[in-house]
Formats: C-alpha cells, structure tokens, sequence
C-alpha cells in the first residue's frame, strides 16, 4: 500500500470518529508538501470544513493530533492555514522500500485474459518511401504508448496498416519503368525502401517540369496538374492495377517487397514490432463494398459524374468524397474496410489509431462513417492526434528528398554517441565490442528521449546536437546514472556486501540517529512511480514517464552528492543506501523500458 493509500484510510478512519461522518472521496484531498514546508504530505483541509463545523485552523489542528496519537507512523504535523503537513516515520518508507523491491512488476498491474483488449495502430507507412524522422516520433509514440497500456493492465495488440496501393506507389512504378533500366537493391547496393523512394522523388522532379511547360503553353494551373503526361500514365497505372493486370500487379509485387524489406531492418533496429500487419490492398475492397451498401441504404449520394459522397453537413462538417468518379478508393474508404475487418478479427474494447494532427478532421469524419454504417465501435474509437516534428531549418518533404531518413539518423545518432565516449575516454576503457553495443544503446535512446518527453500534442524540434548531452536532460544523463549505480552495487558485492540483503528492523532507527532525509525523499519519488504509470496510461503520454525518471534520476545524483555510499563507516546506514541505490536503478531501468529505452550496464 502506498503511503497515500494508508494516509486516505487513516484520514477517512479519523474523521468518522471526529465528526461521525464518512467523507466522499473528494473531500480528501493530499498533495506533496511543498519544499518550504515541513512534512511529506499535506491535506487540504477546506473541503472537510462541512464535517467539522470549524474554522480551517482549527480542523487542521483536531485532525492531525488526533492522526498522531492513533498512528505511530504519522510523527508530526504542522499547520499552514487550511494545509496539515504531515510527516511520515522512517520505519513506514522502509517498510514501502521492502514491498517495491519485494514486486519484480512492481507500478505495473497483472494482464489476464479478462483484461480489456485494446488495439493500437501505428507507423502506417507508404511503401513509396522509406521511414523519415516524423515516421520516427509516431512509431516510439506507438510503441511507448503499447507498452504504458500493457504496465496499466491492458491487453495490447500492436498493429500496422502499410499504405501498399494507391496514386503515390503508382508514381514510383512508373517511374522505375521509365528511368530505373531494371536496377535492383542488390545491383545498386542500397535499401529496397531507399531505391524505391528515389524513384518517387525522380517521378516529381519530372512531373514539375511537366507542368511548367504545360503552363507555359497557357494552361492554369490545375488543368496542367491533371494532364502533364506523367499524371495521367501514373493514373492509368492506378486503374490497370484496380483492373487485375497481371504485368502491373508483378511490378507492385516486386517494388513492395523491396520496401517491406527494408522496412523491417529499420523496424528492428528502432526496437519496434507489431502484433499485426494489414495492407490496404487486401482492405480497400472491403471498404468499397461497404460504401456501395451505404448507397444502396441511401446512407450517401452519388453525383453525376459517378463520384461518392457522404453529406456530413448534419454534423456540422462538409462533403466527403468516399469513391472516385472512375469507381476508385480514397482513404477514407480504405480505413472504412480496415475497420471492420479488425472487428471481426478481435473481439476489441478500444481502437486507438496513432496518427499526427494533420489528420484530426480524417477520423472524426471516419468515427462517423462507421456509425452511420451501422458499426458500434464507430462512436468509440481513439485519434491519439500528436503534432509535428521538424528541423531546426524547417519542414520536411518527401516529393523534394528533403526528409531526414530514419536510417540516416539512426547511424548518426550512434556515432555521435561513440565520439562524445571518446572525447570523454570512455571508449578506451571498455572492449570494442562492448563499445559498439554501448554507443547503439546511448545514440539510439538518446533519439527515443528526446522525441518521448515532449508532451506528444506539441510540435516539436528535433536537434541531434542536442539530444547527445550527458549533464543534461537526455537519455545518456540517465543510462549514465543507472551505470554508475549498477557499477557502485557491483564494487560493493565485490567488497563483500550484500546488496540484496533485507533491511533490518535498525535501519530506520540508524537513519533517524543520522538525520538523514536523503533517504526518505528518494524513497518518496519511487512511491511516485505507480501513479505516474496509471496517469501515463490515461492521457496517453510517455512523457510523463520520462520527465519522472528524469527527475528521479536528478534526485539521486543530489543524494549520491551529499551522502557518502561505499565510503559510509556505519554499516546499517551504508547498507540502507546501497540498498535504495539498487532499487533506484531498477526503476530507472522499468521506466526506461516503458519508452522502449535499452540501459547499457557500463558506460
């Protein structure tokens, strides 16, 4: 039980005999007391006013005498107007102590089959391109956001939706049948997904030229966009493959596959993984059917030129296009189908798509679309909308090869990482080997940090220059600490310590000889930990997660200052202190894991 826990029981016990009544759960009210003040919690006595009939001060002041008096544990209090600042004894944080490191998941609630199943979706790349940095932020997003659901007792299926078909891949077809003179991965000894993604940024650079000469011989704008030679093959391509051309399904086969290859390498090397892969190939039939039955139900209107559309109008929204006037799919349709055959493939509680705020207005239209088709999970789905990450020179593009590849910054992120080790003298210190795996471990969680602490609903920057920093609020501050710790406990085990040995019951009294409060507030911030985790889990926001283990970490090396460990000549206190420190580093490595962060043993 956490000392909140034991405090609202004690409060609610207290009160039934002051006043003989039982407050409601939010009359009580305990915050941290704050650091000019004495005490470790502190309750807001206005709300009890109408229990006790009294002034604040003086409710404040019945109310925790009689907490002292009943409860040992409760050694002090002070009053502050309408505030009582309660201070907790030792013994009580130790005993706390003991439980964490007596549960392996501790903060972390049990998944059983009855636990509600909750599907997550991110990254939904298209397979024209390879993943880019704003792909890098929805995919630690995801897969951070899977693993909070998981530590909150959820049951989790991961999932992809990868965006194989479409006007966009067709542009890379046609440009590789034009310009690629049959090269390969192998032949040009690149990734599939990066030679694919040439062939996009090719197919735009002519298409622009294209139009600028249409526009030149008069045309407006738009009508050049729509007849530049290159538009209307990539269109006709487009049919051919809705038609079940054989030759262009081979060449979207071949294409794709290089893609899903590459794909996967930069899946694994960022530490991300799915449960489940849908392609939109196999889902936007399904969507189209369920389209054409909403028409036949007059749920939609067809125009004149054979178009489909939703009036939205009711909802205070406008028209949206549902099928092309040429019979084709747009993504709304796509998602439609997706929808349902997730549906009857899991019995699903909630649906959370991870997608950016761009697309805020695609799935409240979607959310009622599935409604209106008669799906109960329409009105229940989740946008977890996060906002967008650019450079310090602005924005990216895909079509003009200005985007920063995931892969590209992976590799820089790791060697930055080594060179900062090496300009330390770290490197020299460890194995190559070793070397190599521990600058992997740093560059890439320093790149997860820096993305996942930022409140998700934010734009953001992404710097390199600054997510490499080990003074400073960065994943390699934090690795840093967790192997200084892992080292301080290994030093001790070798000096004949032991670590892991129980408290013992003159611990608390040794600490309290010492006047230590070092101690206690360490202890304090792991008490934090759960409700973190359970708030993390409700707002969907890892960033809670790694501004607590920032701060825990902050709070540590504070202690680690001030208190000698190893040095320590009073061998219960010294024991009590590599004992917390051991703890601290096992938090600090479950929280970090919640952000799908690997922590290096040596640094």
């Amino acid at each position: 039980m956490s000392p909140i826990e034991s405090l609202n029981q004690a409060i609610t016990s207290t009160l039934g005999k002051l006043y003989g009544a039982t407050p409601s759960p939010d009359q009580i009210q305990i915050q941290k007391t704050r650091a000019e003040f004495a005490g470790h919690y502190t309750l807001v006595v206005f709300p009890l006013l109408k229990l006790s009939r009294k002034k604040p001060e003086e409710t404040a002041t019945e109310i925790g005498t009689s907490l002292k008096a009943e409860f040992p544990w409760i050694t002090d209090f002070n009053v502050v107007k309408g505030f009582l600042n309660l201070s907790l004894s030792t013994a009580l944080w130790l005993e706390l102590l003991s439980a964490i490191d007596g549960d392996s998941a501790w903060g972390h609630t049990s998944v059983t089959e009855q636990s509600p199943l909750v599907m997550v979706e991110y990254s939904s790349p298209n397979t024209n391109k390879p993943l880019h940095l704003g792909h890098v932020r929805n995919n630690l997003l995801g897969n951070s956001l899977a693993r909070i659901l998981t530590a909150n007792g959820k049951r989790v299926v991961k999932t992809n939706i990868v965006n194989d078909r479409g006007i966009h891949i067709c542009k890379s077809m046609l440009a590789w049948q034009k310009w690629g003179n049959g090269i390969t991965p192998e032949s040009a000894g690149k990734k599939g997904d990066h030679l694919v993604g040439d062939f996009y940024v090719a197919f735009d650079k002519h298409y622009k030229a294209e139009v600028a000469d249409l526009m030149a011989q008069g045309m407006i704008k738009e009508e050049a966009e729509a007849k530049a030679p290159s538009m209307v093959e990539a269109r006709d391509l487009l049919r051919r493959w809705e038609a079940g051309d054989e030759e262009v399904l081979a060449l979207w086969r071949m294409m794709n596959q290089w893609v899903y290859d590459g794909f996967d390498e930069t899946y694994r090397r960022l530490g991300v993984d799915f449960d489940k892969i849908y392609y939109e190939s196999e889902t936007y039939l399904k969507g189209k059917a369920e389209v054409l039955r909403g028409l036949d139900e007059g749920l939609f209107v067809k125009h004149e030129d054979g178009s489909v559309w939703a009036d939205l109008t009711a909802d205070g929204l406008d028209e949206k296009i549902l099928l092309r006037s040429d019979g084709t799919s747009v993504y709304m349709t796509q998602d439609i189908g997706t929808a349902k055959m997730r549906y009857e493939s899991y019995p699903i509680d909630q649906m959370i798509y991870v997608v950016g705020n761009e697309q805020e207005y695609h799935f409240k239209v979607l959310s009622i679309l599935l409604d209106r088709l008669g799906f109960s999970f329409g009105k229940s789905l989740v946008h977890f909308s996060y906002g967008m990450v650019e450079l310090p020179n602005g924005k990216m593009k895909s079509r003009e090869g200005t985007v920063v590849d995931a892969d590209d910054l992976m590799d820089e992120m790791i060697a930055s990482a080594r060179a900062i080790a090496q300009e330390a003298g770290r490197a020299a210190l460890l194995p190559e080997d070793e070397m190599q795996e521990v600058a992997r471990r740093v560059g890439l969680g320093d790149l997860k940090y820096f993305i996942l602490k930022v409140d998700p609903r934010k734009n953001m920057t992404f710097n390199p220059e600054e997510s490499v920093d080990f003074n400073g609020n960065t994943a390699s501050f934090i690795q840093y600490t967790y192997a200084r710790i892992r080292s301080l406990v290994e030093k001790a085990r070798v000096a004949g310590e032991a670590p892991e040995a129980p408290l013992t019951s003159e611990a608390a009294v040794r600490l309290d000889n010492a006047h230590s409060d070092r101690e206690v507030a360490l202890i304090r911030q792991l008490s934090e930990y759960p409700s973190i985790v359970a708030e993390a889990g409700k707002s969907f926001s890892p960033a809670l997660i790694a501004n607590y283990v920032y701060e825990l970490v902050k709070g540590y090396n504070s202690f680690y200052h001030d208190c000698p460990v190893l040095r320590e000549e009073d061998d219960s206190i010294r024991h009590t202190r590599l004992y917390i420190s051991r703890i601290v580093a096992d938090i600090i490595a479950r929280a970090m894991d919640l952000l799908g962060i690997e922590m290096p043993e040596r640094m």
